[in-house]
């Protein structure tokens, strides 16, 4: 029954993306597409509208965008606005016109309001400022959420939005200009190690408070929504527990083996002070995450290794 069943996953070679590609090859779906952005510009409505007309998939998992860490979200926010508009609109709107009538969307946690209530539920989105440094990228992906929802009251369409907290894991991106915290860290704490540095900087206060998903569990969580026919509302996905930046560093200097002191830029932003998801939407349909915080960053710590060789 599974195997049979046709799955366009756009971004697959993402961190996202690939590894819902793994989750779903582990249950047994072997009738997988997948594009390369040489195959297929998401840009391009045209070409994305024909793909999806000529493919028809029975089921769409739109895991392509434009991401990037504060960094990355505040300096080039015209980019990240753009892109993700236009990309998403382009597969959500090209799976209806192709009649495919189930999605998945992914969005983020930063859609947020910025000082919201925690832990955050769903019905908490649209209710107050947002955080400025990712703004831009925060409004395509409430967007992508709103057509998705429109979709299904106007055109019966079964779109699920899935909103995952910080994820980290295997393909994440280690580039210092564009990565988010917990990659960025894996490569400072190692570098400072291969060194023999005897600290390392983090930006910020260290404060701040942090929820971070193994990318595999976020996979399995898509995977669920999908199996048990989810098509509708917005599901945040997470563990239900937080740390603080501080707390981070020293699990990733333990993990990395660097033994060195934690220095902190105060000058460079924090962004939100505290962000942890309430998930017990997902709970209660019988899903939850099962990868601990240490276990994962020795796992992302181990694929950062291996992509060194590579």
């Amino acid at each position: 029954m599974a195997a049979s069943r046709k799955i366009y996953v756009a971004g697959h070679r993402g961190m996202v993306g690939s590894a819902i590609v793994r989750r779903l090859r582990q249950a047994g779906y072997t009738d997988i597409v997948t594009r390369t952005r040489q195959e297929l510009d998401l840009l391009e409505q045209r070409a994305v509208h024909a793909f999806l007309e000529q493919e028809k998939p029975g089921y769409v998992f739109l895991a392509a965008a434009r991401v990037g860490g504060i960094h990355a979200n505040n300096t080039r926010r015209a980019d990240f606005i753009y892109e993700n508009l236009t990309i998403q609109n382009h597969i959500i709107h090209g799976a209806f016109a192709a009649g495919i009538k189930d999605l998945c969307f992914l969005g983020s946690s930063c859609i947020y309001p910025r000082d919201c209530p925690q832990p955050i539920k769903e019905e908490y989105l649209l209710t107050g400022p947002l955080e400025q440094t990712n703004e831009p990228y925060a409004i395509a992906k409430i967007a992508g959420i709103k057509l998705c929802e429109s979709m299904n009251r106007q055109y019966g369409t079964r779109y699920v939005s899935v909103m995952p907290t910080n994820l980290y894991g295997p393909n994440d991106n280690y580039d210092l200009a564009n990565s988010h915290v917990l990659p960025a860290l894996i490569r400072k704490a190692h570098e400072a190690k291969l060194r023999g540095d005897a600290e390392f900087v983090v930006w910020g206060s260290g404060r701040p408070m942090r929820e971070f998903l193994y990318v595999d569990d976020m996979a399995d969580a898509c995977v669920f929504l999908m199996e048990q026919g989810v098509g509708d509302g917005i599901y945040n996905v997470g563990t239900a527990e937080d740390v603080t930046i501080r707390q981070l560093a020293e699990l990733v200097m333990d993990v990395v083996g660097f033994e060195g002191n934690i220095v902190f830029d105060s000058a460079k932003p924090d962004g939100t002070p505290r962000k942890l998801l309430d998930v017990s939407r997902m709970a209660g349909l019988g899903w939850r995450a099962t990868t601990p915080l240490r276990d994962g960053i020795a796992l992302a710590y181990a694929n950062f290794i291996e992509s060194l060789k590579n």
